[in-house]
């Protein structure tokens, strides 16, 4: 009897503790805004997930930069010191050449071009190409195609020569702005802002949510709609954290990852449009629609960039992207 009762009292207390368990906290750092695709992509996980896993997690959203900057939330993703982020593929080129596919100048056509590489076989296989250096790939997320802006107008390729323009950290993209004679800075998302203001750079790119919900329109005088290139994210997360979680708790994450990255690229989409007539609106920079035969002089200058890094990406992958040109 006594035995019995013991093992009743063990079971309880067992019970209780599973119960009381604490639940895994996911931080979840970006440097945008919630109003931006990622942003809501982000809260959209959070809810997801919480609702699928209640009381197993705890899903912590850090936007703006709040808990680290671009500069340093890779190193912080394998330090551990936050479960996801979702930098823009540009800051991957650290550890796999192959994503700069991504910031080639002119090589997608339009947003439509970019999701259909990114989900075709070729495009799926960059999302486990850094697992050997310990980041997992969750799915790419959009934010849409980049439009050159600064304080003089931007017509030809011969405007940009001499200019200052603001770049993330990628090779790829300081040979495109050094192709027509610019000047890459290399400097952090938080500093944009001040950076234009204050004249440190004379322009930047970025798509038209960036444009809008950081208030560079208002720090510059002209914005030309050149969708040059594409500005998307990789939602990663640690291996060995990811690859350590109980198999349930994976799965509902994996769900609700693929879940919210759908709805934050619909929000891509639809909201790009929207974003784009703000700036308008808002009548505080003009926005330069190029001719053809205007955009194709940008092309063409920028194009010899796509060569200089064949090696390094591989031509196969940079065929691929093509490729989704044509569908």
């Amino acid at each position: 009897m006594k035995f019995v009762i013991a093992l009743c009292s063990a079971l309880l207390l067992s019970l209780s503790m599973a119960a009381s368990a604490d639940p895994i906290v996911i931080k979840f750092s970006h440097v945008v805004a919630d109003s931006t695709p990622k942003g809501q992509a982000a809260l959209k996980f959070k809810e997801l997930a919480e609702k699928k896993l209640p009381g197993k997690v705890v899903v912590e959203v850090f936007p703006n930069s709040q808990l680290f900057g671009d500069g340093k939330e890779m190193e912080a993703l394998l330090l551990g010191d936050v479960q996801i982020v979702a930098p823009s593929l540009s800051k991957f080129s650290k550890y796999t050449k192959k994503l700069q596919v991504f910031d080639l100048p002119f090589l997608f056509d339009d947003i439509a071009a970019v999701d259909r590489f990114q989900n075709s076989p070729k495009g799926l296989e960059l999302l486990t190409a850094m697992e050997g250096k310990g980041i997992v790939g969750l799915g790419f997320l959009h934010n849409g195609m980049k439009q050159f802006s600064a304080n003089v107008q931007l017509r030809t390729p011969a405007d940009a020569n001499g200019l200052k323009f603001r770049i993330q950290a990628s090779d790829v993209l300081e040979e495109q702005f050094k192709a027509v004679g610019g000047n890459p800075q290399k400097i952090a998302f938080a500093e944009v802002y001040q950076a234009l203001q204050s004249g440190v750079v004379d322009g930047a790119e970025n798509p038209w949510s960036n444009i809008y919900t950081k208030k560079f329109f208002e720090v510059q005088k002209y914005i030309t709609e050149s969708d040059h290139g594409v500005l998307d994210y990789i939602v990663a997360t640690n291996a060995k954290w990811w690859n350590d979680l109980p198999a349930d708790v994976r799965k509902g994450l994996e769900e609700s990852m693929r879940e919210a990255i759908a709805y934050g690229n619909k929000v891509a989409f639809t909201e790009d449009d929207n974003f784009r007539a703000k700036v308008i609106e808002a009548k505080k920079a003009e926005v330069i629609k190029l001719t053809k035969a205007e955009k194709e002089q940008w092309r063409k200058s920028m194009k010899p960039v796509w060569t200089k890094f064949e090696e390094e990406i591989g031509k196969d992958l940079i065929e691929a992207a093509q490729q989704a040109n044509a569908n």
